[in-house]
């Protein structure tokens, strides 16, 4: 008669748990970095979210991916070449607050470097509010 083999993962678990534990939480880490990747993907994918018309709630980062240019030319146009700010990902309204602005004036600025970048909101583009 053949000796019954022990379970493999009672076997791990019992003489390389550390190993064990290691390789789970990598297998953890790498489920959440790709269900983050294919969310992130199915978002970007759809058209409803390029190109928005710009609102208060938006990040210079949200409005760089969605005209798909790079955020230096955001953070230049409105003034936060440096990223020292209150937060790290500042709304159009808290810059605007920031900077002692209205907001259209910050949305002006913006529409125009994204029309420098041959990207701007262009004339069949609603504007915000409209």
């Amino acid at each position: 008669m053949r000796a019954e083999r022990p379970r493999a993962l009672s076997y791990l678990w019992a003489h390389h748990r550390p190993a064990l534990v290691a390789f789970a939480l990598a297998l953890a880490v790498a489920i959440f970095f790709l269900v983050r990747l294919v969310l992130h993907t199915l978002y970007w994918a759809d058209p409803a979210h390029r190109n928005q018309p710009l609102e208060g709630w938006m990040t210079p980062g949200y409005i760089a991916r969605s005209y798909q240019v790079e955020g230096d030319i955001l953070r230049d146009a409105i003034g936060l070449a440096h990223p020292e700010f209150p937060t790290a990902r500042p709304t159009l309204n808290q810059i605007a607050e920031a900077r002692g602005v209205p907001l259209e004036q910050v949305i002006a600025e913006i529409e125009a470097a994204l029309a420098a970048t041959g990207t701007g909101t262009g004339a069949g583009r609603p504007r915000r509010g409209e």
